[in-house]
């Protein structure tokens, strides 16, 4: 199983659900095609990050208004808000329990992937000081 892959997916699927009213398993699916060939277990873990991250989202959304208070969430770029959200899920919510320094540097690389050039030290910046005070 590829978790980095298994990120990818989910998080182009967070991503499609912040714009479209779609089914959350079409747009995974969509995502999975997109990807190539994917194992049964990869996806498994992209789903369960996706309906993690949808399950608890209000609860993660109010962690990340605290964490960013110069941010509002409506104005951060989907994608880094997306890569948080999914992060802050992971280390606050997920059935593994994952060490945060593993799930940051996970975050930020995929923010150096799928964001801007500041996406990197945007998502750290706010894992990180979630972490720091001990929020997660």
């Amino acid at each position: 199983m590829s978790r980095r892959q298994a990120r990818e997916m989910a998080l182009q699927t967070l991503y499609q659900l912040d714009f479209n009213d779609i089914d959350p398993e079409q747009a995974l699916t969509a995502a999975a095609d997109e990807a190539g060939p994917v194992g049964a277990k990869t996806r498994a873990y992209a789903w369960s990050l996706v309906s993690g991250t949808m399950t608890h989202r209000g609860a993660i959304d109010e962690i990340i208004t605290r964490v960013s208070a110069e941010w509002k969430l409506d104005r951060m770029a989907s994608v880094d808000r997306n890569i948080a959200r999914m992060a802050i899920y992971e280390m606050k919510f997920g059935s593994e329990p994952l060490p945060p320094n593993v799930v940051i540097n996970e975050a930020v690389e995929l923010a150096k992937i799928f964001g801007t050039e500041d996406s990197g030290r945007f998502v750290n910046g706010i894992l990180g000081s979630l972490v720091k005070n001990r929020q997660i």
